[in-house]
């Protein structure tokens, strides 16, 4: 009869591999730089201009080419209004972003300043990084006898 000999099981080093706890860990760092990724990603870019303009910087951004985004209400827009600019709700405004065009400075304007801010901070939540809101609204506007329409 042949020789009965006992297998011995052959460490890791000894077959040239890596031990499976060295696999395990690589794949959580992988997964945990993943992780980290995507957060950064979905994380909302902070604004390329700043968070507030005057009335007469938004002016100079207005004949520059800015983008006039009015979030007031329509009959407050229906009795004074910046001309050329675009009427959104603030209400209305998270269901019609894609309205707005992303390439281009967009001035959030409202009768005081406080709507035009909130609008201001939905787009930046949704992404455009160059909005900002002009400080004062329409009331300083008129008073600095800046151009008005009114109308639809």
């Amino acid at each position: 009869m042949g020789k009965v000999t006992a297998k011995t099981k052959k460490s890791p080093s000894q077959t040239g591999g890596f031990p499976r706890w060295i696999w395990l860990v690589i794949a959580l760092v992988l997964v945990a730089y993943l992780g980290i990724l995507l957060i950064q990603k979905n994380t909302a870019a902070p604004s390329a201009l700043p968070a507030e303009v005057s009335v007469m910087k938004a002016s100079e951004m207005r004949d520059a080419g800015a983008f006039i985004l009015d979030v007031r209400e329509p009959n407050e827009w229906t009795q004074l209004h910046i001309p050329g600019a675009t009427l959104i709700p603030l209400g209305d405004l998270p269901n019609r972003l894609n309205e707005l065009p992303k390439d281009q400075d967009i001035v959030v304007v409202c009768r005081s300043g406080n709507r035009s801010a909130q609008g201001r901070d939905i787009l930046i939540n949704a992404g455009f990084t160059r909005v900002t809101s002009m400080a004062g609204g329409m009331t300083q506007w008129e008073a600095q006898g800046l151009p008005t329409a009114t109308g639809e």
